[in-house]
């Protein structure tokens, strides 16, 4: 069923566990996802990012997403995550998302509140639920490589007053975490995630979840998050699955597809699972 991020995350803070987010840029890793969820009885939520829309256009990824959200036996939350317009935002809520990520994290504090309460506000009106962040989250590589990571963790005093002012429904954290894959293993500031959460009393979020262990995740949980972001993990298995099917001797695309959904399911299915959310639906 086709529910908002409130749906999910506030049961998941209530009860203490994670819920996994899969970005989903073609209906192989939808299928993935959901089919897996509904293994499971697992909540789960789904959708894309601005960055990844060159592979697939946000309208076409709302034509699988939506229909099969609506047709699932358990409840999934269609997310459009590190929207950076409020053009393809906007975008985002009139093609059925329920859920949006307006990512001004990089504005200044001022203007990351103003820009994500208008964003906020809007989204509500019409049950759309909104994730912020405060901090930033950076790249392990490429253009959104932070020099000096920690000058953009999360403050948790100024996270009370961000929280307040913007309305926002879950707040994503800069913790030490990072988006791709680490050059060397992470370390997560398990202290101030629980500090944030105790402050906020929000769902927190863990971007950049692909390639951390499962102590850390575990204990990032336990802490406080709510959501994990994984996506780097499960666009790796489904080629890594691709390149199983043809050194299996499959000749042909469609023979693939098996290989590719099965690689990227084992991956989901380890994430829902280490999460907690298995039989919470």
């Amino acid at each position: 069923m086709l529910v908002n991020m409130n749906d999910i995350l506030l049961p998941a803070k209530e009860q203490g566990y994670g819920v996994g987010f899969f970005n989903a840029v073609n209906v192989e890793m939808a299928r993935a996802v959901i089919e897996t969820a509904e293994e499971l009885n697992a909540p789960v939520m789904i959708g894309t990012a601005e960055v990844l829309l060159p592979a697939m256009e946000l309208e076409r990824v709302a034509e699988y997403l939506i229909p099969m959200a609506k047709k699932a036996k358990v409840p999934v939350c269609v997310h459009y995550d590190h929207g950076l317009t409020p053009e393809r935002c906007h975008e985002a809520m009139e093609l059925g998302f329920t859920s949006i990520m307006y990512d001004c994290s990089m504005d200044d504090y001022e203007t990351n509140v103003r820009k994500l309460a208008e964003m906020t506000a809007k989204c509500h009106a019409r049950n759309i639920t909104v994730e912020g962040e405060l901090g930033h989250v950076g790249d392990n590589a490429g253009a959104g490589r932070l020099e000096r990571p920690s000058d953009y963790y999360t403050d948790p005093d100024r996270a009370v007053d961000f929280v307040k002012r913007t309305g926002v429904d879950s707040l994503a954290v800069a913790v030490g975490n990072a988006h791709g894959d680490y050059a060397f293993p992470p370390k997560l500031d398990f202290e101030r995630i629980r500090t944030i959460s105790e402050k906020t009393n929000l769902p927190l979020v863990l971007h950049g979840g692909s390639g951390l262990s499962e102590s850390d995740f575990r204990e990032a949980v336990k802490r406080g998050i709510c959501k994990v972001n994984i996506f780097t993990d499960i666009d790796k298995a489904g080629k890594a699955g691709v390149e199983r099917g043809i050194a299996a001797g499959v000749k042909t695309m469609m023979g693939l597809i098996p290989y590719e959904i099965d690689a990227m399911k084992d991956v989901v299915r380890e994430k829902i699972t280490l999460f907690g959310s298995v039989g919470k639906a």
